[in-house]
């Protein structure tokens, strides 16, 4: 089924489960790929993540809540620093930031990406050191500009004209040089949601390598003295699951940097070659693991930069979905359970739950693919298809469009869906005057609260007019 403009409602909803998705022998099974390390049924069936029974957590913190595994999240993070050896690994801050998170990333030896001033603020909340923070945006506020240079921020990678113009004159009137990369589109176009594809031309980011926009930004910072040119920044999309993109990429890429090399006499010391590496969100996902990945795109760096005669730069990479995605997941309560009567004597099962699009906009958004598993018993029923729907006023309120539950699903039982630590909580809403459920850290049997619960009184809060 792919999403319609018009609404859930009028796409075609077929009769049957997609071609990858197949019905389990026992739906109370997990299908660990897409889980964290620690997840596992007891001997109930309830889920348990970092010794944590979701049951528990639940009856403590309420539902809906994301639980974030701290042992995956640091082992993934680890697997990157390790992998990547030979590279600087930036997490990607946009998928999902706290100061506890960045804490974590910064104990695990990673550095971290950020794109906005609030991002910002959170780093230096947390105590990170701005030496280790790459600053991204394509329409960064002079203030957010002035901050980052206050701050010592690293790099800041520049999009535009525009910016470029404000760095060179916030750096003048402060005194200090501006370490700069050059975010390029090199025309490469990802295989994933054109929404998430970032390296064609037709799009927002960058400053184009095809019509000369690139040469000839880094020519303007070169000649600048309250600017340091430190490299090259790509990015061709995300959820991608081979290194052929990065390939493509890394050509036009590397190309520009031995023009830059050879027409103006400038070895630029590093590359960056950017993110969107892929998790699985159900069984039709197949990600490589980092050292593979590690091991392909050096060969494909040293490889061009041998045809070009070049040095091989420092090159970093920026995870940030492969990182968080899979270490968190989130809990819901079932509110209701409908049969409904399709075509050809076909029918579905809607799963009502407490949370929805608030909370994971991305089925909504980008027609992504979740499962889910019951999450507080065993059950003795067989497998039915199953809709997992959300509480809101809208018939695309969908948090997983297909899956197999146990046909006894039933009004106050728990599910919860894997993979929801990247862009879910980053991009959640008070749609409909919903609060936004917390993020609960789980490790060694223990809860923690990384971010609280929105209550009521946050929202009216704002309202200007409450009383």
């Amino acid at each position: 089924m792919r999403a319609h403009e018009a609404g859930t409602l009028h796409a075609d909803l077929g009769h049957n489960s997609p071609p990858w998705l197949r019905a389990p022998r026992d739906p109370n099974d997990l299908v660990t790929s897409l889980w964290s390390t620690t997840a596992k049924k007891n001997g109930e069936g309830a889920l348990e993540v970092g010794g944590v029974d979701l049951r528990e957590l639940v009856a403590e913190h309420g539902s809906p809540a994301y639980v974030l595994d701290e042992d995956d999240f640091r082992s993934r993070a680890r697997a990157f620093k390790l992998g990547f050896k030979d590279f600087d690994v930036y997490y990607a801050g946009k998928a999902f930031l706290s100061t506890t998170v960045v804490r974590w990333v910064m104990e695990e030896g990673l550095n971290l990406d950020i794109c906005s001033g609030g991002e910002l603020a959170v780093a230096l909340r947390a105590g990170a050191d701005p030496k280790r923070l790459g600053f991204h945006g394509n329409n960064k506020s002079v203030q957010e500009l002035a901050r980052a240079l206050d701050a010592g921020v690293g790099r800041i990678i520049v999009d535009s004209e525009y910016e470029i113009t404000r760095l060179i004159e916030l750096a003048r009137e402060r005194g200090v040089v501006a370490p700069l990369m050059v975010r390029v589109t090199a025309g490469v176009e990802a295989h994933t949601h054109a929404y998430i594809a970032t390296a064609h031309e037709d799009q927002k980011f960058g400053f184009s390598i095809t019509s000369g926009a690139a040469y000839e930004a880094v020519a303007r910072i070169n000649e600048a003295p309250e600017l340091e040119l430190l490299g090259l920044h790509s990015h061709i999309g995300s959820q991608i699951f081979d290194s052929s993109g990065f390939e493509v990429a890394a050509k036009r890429v590397i190309a520009l940097h031995a023009r830059v090399s050879d027409e103006l006499g400038v070895d630029m010391p590093e590359l960056d070659l950017g993110g969107g590496f892929g998790i699985a969100y159900t069984t039709q996902d197949d990600p490589s693991d980092p050292a593979q990945l590690a091991t392909e795109m050096g060969k494909i760096v040293e490889h061009e930069c041998r045809g070009h005669g070049i040095d091989v730069p420092k090159v970093s990479i920026e995870p940030g979905r492969a990182i968080v995605g899979p270490a968190m997941c989130t809990v819901y309560a079932v509110g209701t359970v409908k049969e409904v009567a399709l075509d050809g004597d076909a029918y579905r099962t809607y799963v009502s739950v407490d949370g929805g699009m608030s909370d994971n906009i991305r089925t909504a958004l980008y027609d992504a693919d979740y499962s889910c598993t019951l999450a507080n018993r065993y059950s003795e029923a067989g497998p039915t298809l199953a809709r997992v729907v959300g509480k809101h006023c809208e018939s695309g309120d969908i948090v997983v469009k297909d899956e197999f539950l146990p046909a006894d699903v039933t009004p106050g039982d728990l599910v919860a869906v894997p993979g929801t630590g990247a862009y879910c909580r980053s991009m959640a809403s008070n749609y409909n005057h919903v609060p936004r459920p917390p993020v609960i850290a789980v490790k060694d049997g223990q809860t923690r609260v990384v971010l609280r619960r929105e209550t009521e009184d946050d929202m009216l809060a704002l309202d200007m007019g409450a009383e």
